[in-house]
Formats: C-alpha cells, structure tokens, sequence
C-alpha cells in the first residue's frame, strides 16, 4: 500500500492558506480519482482509491501540522509500509518560489516543523520520498508565520492551481517510472532556485 501524505492544518480557518498546500494536494488528487478523504483513523482523513492502477492511500494528519508524525508513524505500523519505498509526503515549503514543485529522494526537515515530526516518528531517518510545493512570495516577508497561515492571495490563485495539478502529475509519474523520472521532469524548472533539502 503505497501512503500519499499531504501536510497541513485541519480547520476552516486554514483551508486556503499556504501551509496547507499538501492538503490541497490531497484534495486535488481525491477529486481527479473520485474520491472522498473522510475515513478517520490514525489520526487522519484517508481515503483508499486506484491511483495509476495502484492501491493507494491518501491521508490528510488531524494532528495539527507540527504533530503529523504521529498519525503518519500510526498509519505506517497498520499497514507495514517501509517509507523508503511506500510513503509520499507533500508539503509547502517558502525556500522554493510560490508555484513551483521540487521531488525529493530524501533530506532533512529545511525547517518545516511537519517534516520534522514525521522525521523524528521514523526515529530520525530521512529516506523517504518529498515534494516540496513552493509557497514564497516575490517580495520579503515580515513574518514568515502570519503569511504562511493567512489566505493565499489572490494574485497566487492561479500559481497554486498550476502547481497542484503538476503534484498530481508527478505523483503519477512516482508510481509509474519511479522518482527519477519526476525529478528530470519537475525540478528542471526550478534548478536555479536552490532552497532547503
């Protein structure tokens, strides 16, 4: 059973924000397969659906962003996943240019609080596949906190549309040609932005 994680923060208040693009992800992905997160266990939302002919899980954690470790680590355990060859987690991240995508093989946490917990539930280990969905702004942030948790802009809308469906797409591509081939095909645009690993 392959776990398609999203990160993010449960509530209406932070549907739409920018910390929660791995949930949006989720969705989008939910909706192109026809299917609804609303099965409750480990902590999280799941739904189990066909994704390019594979069995999968996709899970939206309950925890709260900086405890989604202990529902991804719960989900793991029920159902014997190894998260070097089963877990795929989503999630914002304000290194990498609002818009864009970037897949990972493995890194460290780049200081996302989401990525750190779920780190410390597989006793530290960072071999686990990532892509990281670009959230930051053209212009300097005052507060990196309030800008994360309040609405995404207007003026993004269209960026994050954009960036979701490219998630899809490589995760598509994850589960037919493997991560490699995502990583030639998504990151090419974003070689130049460097960023946290």
């Amino acid at each position: 059973m392959k776990l398609i994680v999203g990160l993010g923060n449960p509530g209406v208040e932070y549907q739409f924000t920018p910390h929660n693009m791995g949930f949006l992800a989720i969705d989008r992905i939910a909706e192109q397969c026809g299917a609804r997160v609303n099965n409750r266990h480990c902590k999280a939302l799941t739904a189990r659906t066909e994704l390019e002919g594979q069995t999968v899980l996709l899970v939206k954690p309950e925890t709260y962003m900086n405890h989604s470790g202990e529902s991804v680590g719960e989900l793991l355990d029920r159902y014997e996943a190894d998260p070097e060859k089963d877990l795929i987690v989503m999630y914002d991240d304000l290194a990498l240019p609002f818009g864009s995508i970037r897949v990972r093989e493995r890194g460290s946490a780049g200081g996302h609080n989401g990525m750190k917990s779920i780190i410390a539930s597989l006793g530290g280990s960072q071999e686990f596949l990532r892509i990281r969905l670009g959230i930051a702004p053209e212009h300097e942030l005052t507060s990196g906190r309030d800008y994360v948790l309040s609405p995404i802009r207007k003026a993004q809308l269209a960026l994050a549309d954009e960036a979701l469906d490219m998630c899809s797409e490589a995760v598509r591509m994850i589960l037919t040609q493997g991560a490699s081939a995502a990583m030639n095909r998504f990151n090419q645009k974003n070689h130049e932005t460097g960023g946290a690993e």
